[in-house]
């Protein structure tokens, strides 16, 4: 499917901004920017990225042929798309359920998905997603960032890595149209962190 790509330099956010794109039905579009002003995760979060370093970009597509019933399946999509090109790079990448993508224990990626509904089936799903390429210092008071720069020891060229990223989306995405769920699901279930064995936790309860 045919991908339009916007690049912006500075933006409040690549979510709100793609929502005011004209999509076709046979394309999709992404808006990507060297800076967020109100970028944000799950819930009150914010990304922490800083300007230029790292990819912030959203991807807007028109599904109508999932029902709202296999939604899921464009979440497993994006994230197998991620851990699929950082593959490349280094070994033990896996997905955080749902779609956070970690180095060993250490969160590199994380996806906001936004979906409209019509008729039983998905009318929108727009991406944000923020992966932290060649930022080496992190300031903000998360637990555990990581960018793909201080793994690799030098810095990754970001629009090489974005091209890369939508390519094997686009791949997973035609897994969805021809209705492969299985497959899908058999590698997403696949790549889970911390598929095997127990592992300690601590909750919030007094």
């Amino acid at each position: 499917m045919k991908i339009r790509h916007i690049h912006l330099e500075e933006t409040t956010s690549t979510n709100i901004y793609i929502k005011e794109v004209a999509l076709a039905a046979d394309e999709m579009v992404v808006v990507s920017t060297d800076w967020q002003t109100a970028g944000h995760g799950q819930g009150v979060n914010r990304w922490e990225s800083e300007r230029g370093k790292n990819l912030l970009f959203s991807l807007m597509a028109r599904p109508s042929f999932v029902a709202v019933q296999q939604q899921f399946a464009l979440s497993m999509a994006g994230a197998l798309a991620i851990k699929d090109v950082l593959d490349r790079f280094t070994p033990d990448i896996r997905i955080k359920w749902p779609n956070d993508i970690y180095w060993r224990d250490r969160k590199i990626s994380g996806t906001l998905i936004e979906t409209s509904i019509a008729h039983g089936h998905i009318k929108d799903c727009v991406f944000g997603v923020g992966l932290n390429v060649n930022q080496t210092q992190f300031r903000s008071d998360a637990p555990n960032p990581i960018s793909l720069a201080q793994i690799v020891g030098h810095e990754i060229d970001r629009q090489t890595l974005l091209n890369d990223i939508l390519t094997a989306f686009d791949q997973y995405y035609r897994w969805i149209e021809n209705g492969q769920y299985a497959d899908l699901s058999a590698c997403y279930h696949a790549a889970l962190y911390r598929r095997k064995g127990f592992h300690t936790y601590r909750d919030t309860a007094t």
